[in-house]
């Protein structure tokens, strides 16, 4: 059945007057009505061309860190991404201080220009969440990349407690004729999946770890290098007999530090995202394991999933975790 200009405007909402101007290119529309029209059309399949909108569809990806590798690898990928669609959307990219919660909340709640669809790394914070939910609450697409503080809203990322069962998996088989402790560093409790990978070390070594084996300490470093040097450092005072560590959070070059200048006692290291620096501590046996998260795959798969929530295409997008790669020196 042929679509009319009638069934786009009820599918937008608009008279279709108002339609006519926006597929005629006549001007005089507001963008948000535009938007509106466009989309609908889209969905239903208009057969009449539609006039060229640059930049109609604006997806805003909200990131924190661009001096971290991780989040430089998982920016590029949006960049390469955006240079394959086509000219009525764009990919705006944000950095936000995470450490300043109130600021993140008001930037979600304030956008400095409209969007169709937000893809955010959202810190576990309650006004930073509430921000998050109220943006979904005003009909866009919105999807938590990373971490998942607002649990029903859609996420793109990682079994972060797999991931944390998986390294004390490692750990303690490879650690097994050895008793000793394990100790682990993150970030801090603002990120839902720092909390999640450790919840999952510790349930793992819990009920499947040996009794030869204690965990006995979590440290928050902030992700700073120096913090985590001190703290890894004192950790090793402490308690000679610390065997494992696992860096759940960022921060890598700290902790390569202290163990570089520990080749008496070298525990056992599992730590996430495969970078320069960590295939060179791999291959100098500084560290054990990676398990990286592959950015590249988590910003595809979000960029689907909001253009599938706005009807722009019609695969159905993966709600599986995406799959997260172990990493050795065998397999560099």
């Amino acid at each position: 059945m042929k679509v009319t200009l009638k069934d786009v405007a009820s599918q937008a909402g608009v008279g279709t007057a108002t339609v006519e101007r926006v597929l005629n290119g006549r001007g005089g529309v507001r963008p948000e009505t535009v938007e509106k029209v466009f989309l609908a059309a889209r969905r239903l399949e208009y057969r009449q061309s539609l006039p060229a909108h640059r930049g109609l569809i604006r997806i805003e990806v909200i990131l924190v860190r661009p001096e971290t590798s991780f989040y430089s690898r998982l920016n590029r990928a949006f960049e390469r991404i955006a240079a394959s669609l086509d000219d009525s959307i764009v990919v705006h990219r944000t950095f936000v201080r995470e450490n300043e919660p109130a600021q993140f909340a008001r930037y979600i709640a304030n956008p400095t220009a409209r969007r169709s669809a937000l893809l955010v790394v959202a810190p576990d914070h309650a006004d930073v969440v509430t921000s998050v939910r109220k943006a979904a609450g005003l009909g866009i697409p919105v999807v938590q990349i990373m971490t998942r503080p607002a649990p029903e809203l859609p996420y793109v990322g990682i079994d972060n407690y797999a991931a944390g069962r998986t390294a004390a998996h490692y750990m303690s088989g490879m650690l097994a004729q050895r008793p000793g402790s394990f100790v682990a560093l993150c970030h801090s409790g603002a990120y839902e999946n720092h909390k999640e990978r450790i919840r999952g070390f510790s349930s793992y070594l819990s009920e499947k770890g040996s009794n030869e084996h204690r965990f006995i300490e979590v440290m928050f470093d902030l992700d700073d290098e120096h913090n985590a040097m001190e703290l890894l450092q004192a950790a090793l005072r402490r308690e000679p007999g610390i065997i494992g560590v696992y860096s759940a959070g960022g921060d890598n070059k700290g902790v390569a530090r202290v163990l570089e200048a520990n080749k008496a006692r070298r525990p056992f290291w599992v730590g996430h995202e495969l970078t320069g620096e960590t295939q060179d501590y791999l291959s100098r046996g500084i560290m054990s394991i990676v398990l990286d998260q592959a950015p590249e795959v988590q910003a595809r798969r979000s960029i689907d999933l909001a253009l599938n929530r706005l009807g722009l295409i019609e695969v159905e997008v993966s709600a599986e975790p995406v799959r997260f790669l172990t990493i050795t020196s065998e397999n560099l």
